[in-house]
């Protein structure tokens, strides 16, 4: 026991000093000398103060930029195959998690097919919208920001290429074996690692490209998306690889690592896909830097050094270690000043300029998925409290949580960018304006009944399971009617997201018409 915890303690620490070689590499390079006008560097000449939203401005509107558009050229192809991708994966995943939600409550539906079981059609759920939706798309957004920010475009371009095939191939491959019972037994570990090779291999293709980039930027200071964006595509891949070796753990000390990584892809890969995105397209529409440039980079440097250690506190009242536990306590309380950092500097932009909400659709996407970062950041921490997780754990309230940091927090920030790169990248408007709206509500209202639903059943549901003179069966009854809600909010989540599929179908294949926010270039700026 001792040999395996203190492995991955060793293993957190690798994880930590990472971060520590970049904050030294970056003091070295006086890329932590911040300056407000640091904050700047997403804008070009004549930019700031300009509202930015491609998908409502006018012929006359843009601020026609040809460096720019040289470098949203290049990576055009590979970032709309990783986005077509992910919304594929994302109208796959709903559905089955539609179909996992209706279960919990018609528990003979679809019972004759071992495929269409709850455990597997849950288990399918999960990895495609994770792996498929959130970061495919991730990805997508990171390629087409990332050379925006270092005023360069993407080197070696056609490896994302190579990359999203892989990675779609790996993933189809790990859907077939979840369904047929083949699988690793490990919550986001599902996938056997014999498959998940090939996501690990697909990855290179996809953190090449970007370092490579990066290492060749055009400006010298690293804007904080940027440090999200490279760290976020440092850390995964070390993540994904150890939690994958087989043969190594077993039993207790398995679920230990299970949960170091479970808690890390949130927090050390998606998370900083979703604030590394937010960073960039909150003051980019609005046309104004975020409100404090260094807190930005303390909440970066926050994140990176405090968060590896926190997911142990999904295994309160298990056999481990009692001070592993309180170490991620400790932790997840710590976690309170980097989202600090964060709230201050995007909220506050966006509370000073609330008009920009009433005219950009792709920022109340991107600000509500911000603010909802957060509170399911708040959450976490609090959740970590032994005193609450008595009462969440191994209920639907937990559900609930991961949802609205994936979901409520990720998944709309990344719906905000898509309407915001399509018409950059295609030089084609959205076709539908109004679709745009009806998807903004559908998910939003779709998800705060699945919210509320599943937070107020756990907390009942909790609550019955410790008190020790009501039978186990009455902690199932009173899940029933929010159970049923969970399933209304999710089909009106499920419909949102088909007709953003739909939209996005039809914007992409839609007869090429001139748009002010891209340009027909004979050749790349750079298409090395």
């Amino acid at each position: 026991m001792s040999l395996t915890i203190g492995l991955l303690l060793a293993l957190s620490f690798v994880v930590s000093l990472l971060a520590l070689a970049f904050l030294i590499w970056a003091i070295n390079n006086n890329q932590l000398r911040i300056e407000q006008r640091h904050a700047y560097t997403i804008f070009t000449e004549g930019e700031a103060g300009q509202v930015d939203d491609p998908t409502a401005e006018r012929e006359d509107d843009h601020h026609f930029d040809i460096e720019r558009a040289g470098i949203d050229r290049v990576s055009r192809l590979p970032v709309l195959i990783l986005v077509a991708s992910g919304i594929g994966w994302l109208v796959l995943g709903s559905l089955f998690g539609l179909v996992a939600s209706l279960k919990l409550h018609w528990p003979d539906w679809l019972d004759a097919q071992a495929a269409l079981t709850f455990g597997r059609v849950r288990t399918l759920h999960l990895n495609m919208v994770i792996y498929g939706w959130a970061s495919m798309t991730g990805i997508a957004v990171a390629l087409w920001v990332t050379p925006r920010i270092f005023h360069t475009p993407l080197r070696l371009p056609r490896l994302p290429l190579i990359g999203a095939a892989l990675w779609n191939m790996a993933l189809l491959a790990g859907a077939i074996a979840i369904a047929n019972g083949w699988t690793d037994g490990e919550e986001w570990l599902e996938i056997p690692w014999q498959v998940d090779i090939g996501l690990a291999t697909a990855g290179v293709f996809f953190v090449v490209p970007i370092i490579v980039t990066a290492a060749r930027r055009e400006v010298h200071h690293i804007y904080v998306t940027g440090w999200y964006y490279l760290a976020g595509l440092c850390w995964f891949p070390v993540l994904f690889v150890i939690a994958n070796i087989p043969y190594i753990h077993s039993g207790v000390q398995e679920a230990t690592v299970n949960w170091w990584f479970a808690h890390n892809v949130l927090g050390l890969w998606l998370t900083p896909l979703g604030v590394g995105t937010a960073y960039y397209f909150i003051p980019k529409i609005i046309g104004k830097p975020i409100y404090s440039y260094s807190l930005s980079l303390l909440g970066f440097w926050g994140l990176a050094l405090f968060y590896s250690q926190v997911g142990i506190h999904h295994l309160i009242g298990g056999p481990v270690p009692t001070w592993v536990v309180t170490l991620s306590i400790v932790h997840s309380m710590m976690m309170f000043i980097p989202v600090l950092a964060v709230a201050v500097n995007q909220h506050v932009l966006v509370a000073r300029n609330l008009w920009a909400l009433r005219e950009s659709i792709p920022l109340r996407f991107v600000a509500l998925g911000a603010l909802l970062y957060t509170l399911a950041s708040f959450q976490g921490s609090i959740e970590a409290l032994r005193t609450v997780n008595s009462v969440t754990h191994f209920t639907h309230y937990t559900v609930g949580h991961a949802h609205l940091g994936a979901y409520g927090f990720l998944t709309l920030v990344l719906f905000g960018a898509v309407y915001y790169l399509v018409p950059r990248s295609t030089g084609r408007q959205w076709p539908w304006p109004a679709a745009m709206a009806a998807h903004f509500w559908l998910v939003v209202v779709g998800f705060l009944v699945y919210f509320a639903a599943l937070t107020i059943g756990g907390v009942l549901q909790g609550l019955a399971m410790l008190d020790a003179t009501r039978p186990f069966a009455e902690s199932v009854r009173v899940t029933m009617p929010y159970l049923q809600a969970r399933s209304v909010g999710g089909s009106l989540m499920a419909l949102g997201h088909l007709l953003f599929a739909v939209h996005f179908v039809v914007a992409v294949l839609q007869r090429p018409a001139p748009h002010p926010g891209a340009t027909v270039l004979s050749k790349p700026a750079v298409a090395a």
